[in-house]
């Protein structure tokens, strides 16, 4: 533990450094804003909401279901995202499809995203690439814990 003037020293060298950084990068920051190129810039702020940075090409965001032609599920159950899933987070429950090619459904798929790690393992698994995780959406805000349980209906959209 720091007591007396290691305690003072090391308030002092948390406040120099902290003040260097701001004068730097207001320096930066005003030749930036009269024209003046400089080799550095001062630090990055994005304004969020009004002004939005790529995302990275293999960002994982929110999961979707890819439709087939006649806009029914590609997923036929197999079950294998569930098992690879670290998080147990994804509930599929299987049926039988009226279309002879096809023998099996989802009738229910579930990702919970409370439970969620988007470590992408699901994607990686699913044999028919039925699921993806290429939305770029990653505003995850709700209300409820309800609202946060995908289900089919939603992940087609």
């Amino acid at each position: 533990m720091i007591k007396g003037w290691g305690l003072l020293w090391a308030l002092a060298k948390g406040a120099w450094i902290t003040a260097r950084h701001f004068f730097v990068n207001m320096f930066f920051h005003t030749l930036a804003l009269f024209g003046i190129k400089a080799k550095r810039r001062g630090a990055v702020t994005i304004p969020y909401p009004e002004k939005r940075k790529p995302l990275a090409v293999r960002h994982r965001s929110l999961h979707r279901i890819v439709p087939r032609a006649d806009g029914k599920p590609r997923c036929v159950a197999c079950m294998l995202c569930v098992t690879v899933c670290p998080s147990e987070c994804i509930t599929v429950e299987a049926a039988e499809d009226p279309d002879p090619d096809v023998q099996k459904c989802a009738s229910r798929f579930e990702v919970d995203l409370t439970r969620c790690c988007f470590c992408g393992f699901c994607v990686e698994a699913c044999p028919e690439d039925a699921i993806r995780m290429d939305t770029g959406i990653i505003e995850l805000a709700a209300r409820s814990r309800e609202d946060l349980v995908c289900g089919l209906d939603r992940l087609l959209r």
